[in-house]
């Protein structure tokens, strides 16, 4: 699995109107193969800061997506407002697990792995 985090930071008075511009492209993106979520939100209390969050199968499907046309109207799209910053990364993932164990209490260790038993 591949997560895609990170900010976007555009002018305050902007900010909304790039989140509305990218609606309609976040949602047909998650339709495509390998998109597990794709989430191009707002920060209630940074006024010019968008979040990006997204969960892709493997690299494989992440590549189509780049190569693809939503991802070209994304940046198409994007770009027209006035960015200010841009801090996004991706991160393959090797361990997945619950946050919370059987018991209900938040875990920060990896407990359910053979290592940690």
């Amino acid at each position: 699995m591949i997560i895609i985090a990170g900010t976007l930071d555009f002018a305050p008075d902007e900010r909304d109107a790039a989140v509305e511009a990218a609606r309609e492209l976040s949602a047909r993106t998650r339709e495509l193969p390998g998109c597990l979520d794709y989430v191009w939100t707002p920060d209630p209390a940074v006024p010019e800061r968008m979040y990006v969050f997204e969960r892709w199968e493997d690299e494989a499907s992440l590549s189509a997506h780049f190569e693809g046309p939503l991802y070209r109207e994304m940046r198409k799209t994007l770009g027209s407002f006035r960015r200010l910053s841009t801090d996004i990364s991706k991160y393959r993932i090797d361990v997945q697990e619950p946050v919370y164990d059987r018991d209900g209490k938040p875990r920060a260790d990896f407990f359910t792995t053979e290592d940690d038993t």
